[in-house]
């Protein structure tokens, strides 16, 4: 039997009931626990949740947005040409440092010249004899004239002297065409650069003999500035394009004025700007793409032609676009999301459709609303379902957000 102290209350002869009836430990067991259950203040076991955790918030952001047209394309050379031998002979010096940069017109190699310069003399000297023969046959043809006008001539005599003559120029214009035919073929013993490029490494060695049954490939110079970038579009964006261009009001023409940007794998941003130069007529139906070209300035010859590199072009821009932290975003089978807390922040999982990034922030197309508290921070302690203690963050402030 529990003994009774007249300064316990129920509560308390309750707690010692329950230990002597467990224990059945000794009166003064009892007695002490008494006291520590009236020091202690034996009571009912109620859980106190912990406070909700706190989480940063913030407002998207309203900003101009460029819309861009985004590509994988590579680079292509301007101009390239193959430096060949056009005459036969013997290669007698290379002119140039393999890889080096030369104007245009500047020698590259020289073919045996001095064989070629002797058959231009000549043919110089036959044409300069066809010529003494004609000034000859004109005036043997002249004196003829006279003569059987005044008939002192036959008409034999005179017509075999019209003859002469006229064999006489057509033997001059013979020569001529000799004398330019060597000229041309002089000139081509030496290989001269077509235009301002880079010459690859040369392909045969002096001495060699060079054009003998067929023009003989001595190297190959490429113009690097400006440079192409070829890039397809797909069949949705050309006929986004065109409608946009029609909306504008611009002509073909005008397209091939739109800036474009590029840049390199590992370049940061698109830093290469340049104008689009070509589309193709027609979309390849295999594969529903247009082919479009641009070409870009490339004096410090950064691009080099068979790179891959990254291509955007502006479509249009829109001014008030809501833009994101982009690490507020999270991802799972559904799509994109962020998390936001409502009006009594409790947290929901909102799916968004992403737009472009912009840094460190992300366009949101479809989903959220100018007023909508997104979580930028602490986004492991908001869980969806649960009420958190918002801490609205400023929004210039949400670029250096963190989970």
């Amino acid at each position: 039997m529990t003994p009774r102290h007249p300064s316990m209350g129920p509560r308390l002869r309750g707690c010692i009931r329950t230990v002597a009836h467990h224990a059945r430990f000794p009166i003064a067991v009892i007695a002490a626990a008494g006291s520590l259950a009236a020091l202690g203040g034996c009571d009912d076991n109620n859980f106190v949740p912990p406070p909700a955790p706190k989480v940063d918030v913030a407002t998207p952001q309203r900003q101009a947005v460029t819309r861009y047209l985004e590509a994988t394309g590579n680079t292509a050379p301007v101009k390239i040409v193959d430096l060949v031998a056009r005459v036969q002979g013997v290669l007698e010096t290379i002119d140039y440092k393999d890889g080096s940069f030369v104007k245009q017109g500047t020698t590259l190699f020289t073919i045996e010249p001095q064989t070629y310069k002797l058959k231009l003399e000549q043919a110089q000297a036959a044409e300069a004899g066809a010529q003494a023969s004609l000034t000859q046959s004109e005036a043997d043809y002249k004196r003829q004239s006279d003569l059987a006008a005044k008939q002192f001539a036959s008409q034999a005599t005179f017509e075999q002297s019209a003859a002469t003559r006229d064999n006489a120029r057509a033997n001059l214009q013979q020569a001529q065409v000799n004398t330019r035919i060597a000229d041309v073929n002089y000139g081509y013993t030496s290989v001269k650069a077509p235009f301002d490029g880079i010459v690859s490494a040369h392909l045969v060695s002096v001495g060699e003999l060079v054009g003998a049954a067929s023009p003989t490939q001595l190297a190959t110079i490429v113009q690097l500035d400006p440079i192409y970038v070829n890039f397809t579009v797909s069949e949705q964006d050309v006929i986004r394009i065109h409608a946009g261009a029609m909306r504008q009001g611009l002509t073909s023409d005008d397209l091939q004025k739109v800036r474009i940007e590029v840049g390199l794998q590992t370049d940061t941003g698109y830093p290469h700007a340049g104008k689009l130069d070509y589309a193709a007529p027609t979309v390849n139906q295999s594969t529903g793409t247009l082919t479009v070209r641009g070409v870009l300035p490339n004096a410090d010859r950064t691009l080099l032609p068979g790179y891959f590199v990254r291509v955007r072009v502006p479509l249009r821009e829109t001014p008030d676009s809501l833009v994101v932290p982009d690490v507020a975003l999270g991802s799972d089978q559904g799509g994109r999301y962020v998390l936001i807390v409502n009006k009594d922040n409790i947290v929901e999982q909102r799916k968004v459709e992403v737009g472009p990034i912009l840094g460190e922030l992300r366009v949101i197309e479809k989903g959220l609303g100018p007023d909508d508290r997104i979580v930028v921070s602490g986004l492991l302690r908001a869980i969806p379902g649960q009420k958190v203690d918002p801490v609205q963050r400023p929004s210039e402030q949400t670029r250096a957000a963190d989970k």
